[in-house]
């Protein structure tokens, strides 16, 4: 199985602080990865890296196919992102929204009407084509985030804690979107703090003052740690922190 993800040595700095200390690992085709850490430990200074927003200062490795240092642009366009604090345009109305990301990604104007016919259908959210984003409950919003930013079916989305907020029932049915999205092939690389979650991926890495201190399934890193959940697993771990800023 090829790896979406492939990076060696990855490391950023800020002047004299390292916010993300020679990290390394793959993330192969259509695995569901948990990025964990808690606040402070660099997970979002590696996103950014991964995504292709920032370049790292040392390190080198892939996304998407893509190296990291040199084609940080043709990795933008393509991957999926979503984030808890950003993901849809909330004065736009549903089909907007749709439209925007669709053109974005480089979708054509037929491809783009079949792909919003058919994404309202599957979120039954045919009566939802006009209304304006803001007044759709939260728990939908993420779902029609997740959808928009898998609309040009990249090989690897990435999902920064895009369950936040959000009631348990409305979780598991997200998680659901998850599963079926990487039944298709494409890699779903999410950061959570609901360690429950944690435990609906193939593998987990667990960041401790930016450096992957533990990185297996969820099954291992239990008897490992002999923990009986992935919340103890990760407050063992956390505990050991040093820093609690990014």
């Amino acid at each position: 199985m090829n790896n979406v993800i492939d990076v060696k040595q990855l490391t950023k700095r800020f002047g004299n602080f390292t916010a993300v200390d020679h990290i390394s690992f793959e993330v192969a085709e259509g695995e569901i990865f948990g990025f964990l850490g808690a606040n402070g430990a660099g997970k979002t200074t590696a996103i950014q890296m991964l995504c292709g927003i920032s370049k790292p200062s040392e390190g080198n490795g892939t996304v998407a196919g893509y190296d990291i240092l040199r084609e940080n642009e043709k990795i933008k366009r393509n991957i999926g992102y979503m984030s808890q604090r950003f993901s849809l345009y909330e004065d736009l109305k549903v089909w907007e929204n749709i439209r925007l990301f669709g053109g974005i990604y480089g979708l054509k104007d037929k491809e783009i009407a079949e792909k919003t016919d058919e994404l309202l259908h599957r979120l039954n959210f045919e009566g939802e084509h006009n209304s304006l984003v803001r007044y759709l409950p939260l728990g939908w919003k993420q779902k029609l985030a997740f959808s928009v930013a898998i609309l040009h079916t990249p090989k690897i989305v990435f999902l920064d804690e895009p369950t936040g907020g959000v009631d348990p029932i409305m979780r598991r049915q997200f998680w659901e979107m998850i599963f079926e999205a990487a039944s298709r092939g494409i890699t779903v690389f999410v950061t959570t703090h609901y360690m429950d979650e944690a435990e609906y991926c193939d593998r987990v890495s667990i960041m401790v003052d930016g450096r992957i201190d533990a990185l297996d399934s969820p099954q291992t890193l239990k008897k490992r740690f002999r923990a009986d959940t992935m919340n103890d697993v990760f407050h063992q771990l956390a505990k050991k922190a040093k820093r609690m800023e990014n």
